[in-house]
This record gives structure tokens, sequence and C-alpha cells, in this order.
């Protein structure tokens, strides 16, 4: 499949997990990635790797979104290098699971400004190029515990539920435009930022409460976001694609 020639994405997180898979799927669609990373920068050299094989190009840029100069200068770097931005997957994430009455300050605003204030600084950073082209795909990237809440993850679950909201209001400002802003909301998904809470318990529970009997894969979330970045998704905004094995509907 070539859904995605010509076209630059830029994946925010991408130095593993599941923005890596993400990168990766693009590429073997035929777009141009600039593998973004806040700190990991083997770990990103090591996605760019794969990027290639899959035969596409990529670009490193070191950033951390959570931080608006950053994000913006993460787009204008992309611009520099390769002219365009077409799709922006907002994938960075982190985590600080602990009950609300242990919750530090420190712990909420953490994850609400990697979560979710990043998802702002980006669009805001992507939305004038984007409109001057007359084109985009905003992939969020939210969470099953954005739908449903879970224990534990107070603040977790605002930000992903956060990234829902932001997003349909502005696929509302930039249709018009001819962009489409849409997420995906993984269900339980083995990665470095899910091996603590993965024990082999709640990895069982897990998979007994999911309808398909298995957990995710990157790859999985990936496929759902290739085909939003794509124009067989031209018609489809403000939407919330789970990627969950029907978790949410139990």
């Amino acid at each position: 499949m070539n859904r995605l020639a010509g076209k630059v994405a830029i994946v925010t997180g991408a130095s593993r997990g599941i923005g890596r898979g993400i990168a990766v799927r693009l590429a073997q669609e035929g777009a141009r990635v600039v593998v973004n990373h806040r700190n990991s920068p083997e770990g990103a050299e090591e996605t760019a790797a794969l990027v290639r094989a899959a035969g596409g190009e990529a670009l490193v840029i070191q950033a951390d979104v959570a931080d608006y100069a950053e994000a913006q200068r993460l787009v204008k770097e992309t611009l520099d290098a390769w002219g365009r931005v077409d799709i922006l997957v907002n994938n960075a994430g982190t985590t600080r699971d602990t009950l609300l009455m242990m919750m530090s300050e420190e712990q909420w605003d953490a994850v609400i400004n990697t979560n979710l204030k990043s998802v702002f600084n980006c669009c805001k950073a992507v939305a004038r190029p984007m409109v001057r082209n007359r084109y985009g795909r905003i992939v969020n990237i939210s969470s099953v515990s954005g739908l449903a809440g879970q224990a534990g993850q107070t603040n977790y679950s605002a930000s992903k539920a956060g990234v829902i909201g932001f997003t349909k209001a502005l696929a509302k400002e930039l249709g018009s435009r001819n962009i489409t802003v849409n997420v995906v909301a993984p269900g339980f998904v083995p990665t470095a930022l899910t091996e603590e809470i993965l024990t082999e318990e709640n990895r069982r529970k897990a998979i007994e409460a999911t309808p398909l009997g298995r957990l995710g894969t990157a790859e999985d979330v990936a496929a759902a976001v290739a085909f939003l970045a794509s124009d067989d998704a031209s018609f489809i905004t403000g939407q919330v694609l789970s990627v969950d094995g029907g978790l949410v509907m139990q």
C-alpha cells in the first residue's frame, strides 16, 4: 500500500512503543516521518533506522512537546527540512498513577502537560501550515481510560478525556479547510509506559475483560492511525476509533 506517498508526517513520542509502531507503519505507506522524542536519542535513532528499513525517509528531532516553544520549533524544523506538514500524530504520553488522595500537584501537572497541553501545542503549530495548504490529517492518541475512567488514574483519565473533547472542537474549526482531526483510543497495549501496571495478574484480568481475548499491539494501533491519516478516511472527522478488542463495550 502506498496511501501516504509524498506526505510528511510528524509523530510525537516516537522513540518506542506505540509511537515507534506508528512511525514505521506510516513509512511503509509512503510517508516521510519526523521521529520526535524528548530525551531518548538512542530509541529515536532506532525508530529512524526502522523507518528507513521500511523504505521511508526519517528525520529525528528532539523537542519536549509539553513546552509551547519547543513544539513550535519541532514544526519549524520540519518545514525547514521538508517544506510541509501533512500529518500530525500526537502520541507523546506519560503516567503518574496513584489514588487521588495520594496524588501530588506535580504528578497531576506532569501528566496533563505531557498528554493534553502537548496536543494543544502541536496542533497550534501545524494549524496555519495546514490551512495554507488546505490539507491536513491530525490523529490524537487517547485511551480507553479517557472513555471509561480508571481508578488510580484521575490525572491520566482526565488528560485523555480532554484529548477527545479538544479533538471534536478542533475538527469543527478546521473541517472547512480540508483538515480532519480524529482520535485513536487504544486499549491494553504492552509498552514501556504500561509495564508497571500490567503485572501478570492485571494482564490476565485485561485479557479476560477483552472480548477478543488478547492484548493489543503497537501494530494494531498503527494500522488505525494510518487509515485515519490517509485519504481513505477523507470524510471522517471528529471521531473516536477505539482499538481495544471490544473492551470499552463491556
